[in-house]
């Protein structure tokens, strides 16, 4: 499997190591997410509620980025709209090169398992499946054979460091290792882009850092896009890019903490 590297079909090899991407003649622009005066509103009984009220922001290809705020700020919702498992009222959301706004539930869901990799707080893994069997589940809505997924999921097991997990069951691991397939579940079919809905929010501070550590090395090794919501002022140290929410309202963007060591590392030395 290659991680990283974008194609219409899942690439047939194994070698996690090879950032070559084949773009099927597919052209990208500069933003993996576009979206343009989005409102989410929601009914409850006689009283409509905005989740997101207008709001406009772009996030850059190969970025990863926070989106923070407090509870009831729109932070999930904005997540799903991104990953297309929500519709937006109005406007119009863009991953990649796609308008998602218009597309019918059938056309999302396919569109989804093509370009979304779903990360969870509570990992949602399978009890009476190991990690092997966990990982391999995407897989077995492709045309692939038996030895090519047994290749991909291989290599994503690899790629988060549980190569010698494969066996185990998820009662048998530790959080952050739960954590860590879960991961390998949302990248092993090569996603354009990675969703995590609280990643850390589940995990003591020692567990947390590793898999903030674990998708910093996702985005920066295999050029993925990753877009993480979180109220763990921890993170910010680890994105390029914190997006604020309030109230539905898109309040600001500030440069993340690998930003500020990206712009240190290029200022000339006395």
């Amino acid at each position: 499997m290659r991680i990283g590297c974008r194609s219409r079909a899942v690439v047939k090899t194994a070698d996690v190591s090879k950032l070559t991407c084949n773009l099927d003649g597919e052209i990208m622009n500069n933003s993996a997410v576009e979206l343009e005066h989005v409102t989410r509103t929601y009914k409850r009984d006689a009283f409509e509620v905005k989740a997101l009220d207008d709001v406009s922001l772009k996030i850059p290809d190969h970025a990863f980025v926070a989106i923070m705020g407090p509870s009831g700020s729109g932070k999930t919702t904005l997540l799903n709209l991104i990953a297309g498992i929500d519709h937006a009222t109005s406007g119009k959301v863009a991953v990649g090169n796609e308008q998602i706004t218009a597309m019918t539930e059938r056309e999302l869901a396919a569109w989804r398992a093509r370009h979304i990799g779903l990360v969870f707080q509570f990992y949602n893994l399978i009890p009476v499946l190991n990690a092997f069997e966990n990982v391999e589940l995407p897989l077995l809505l492709t045309n692939l054979s038996k030895a090519e997924r047994k290749a991909h999921v291989e290599a994503a097991l690899k790629a988060v460091g549980l190569a010698d997990r494969m066996d185990h069951y998820p009662r048998q691991l530790s959080g952050g290792q739960e954590q860590r397939v879960a991961i390998a579940r949302a990248i092993v079919t090569d996603p354009t882009i990675v969703v995590a809905d609280e990643p850390t929010g589940d995990l003591d501070a020692k567990s947390a850092e590793e898999i903030l550590n674990l998708l910093t090395e996702l985005n920066r090794r295999f050029h993925k896009t990753i877009v993480m919501v979180t109220h763990d002022p921890r993170s910010e140290r680890f994105v390029d890019t914190v997006y604020r929410l309030d109230k539905g309202v898109f309040v600001d963007a500030a440069p993340g903490g690998a930003a500020s060591k990206a712009a240190t590392a290029l200022q000339p030395q006395a």
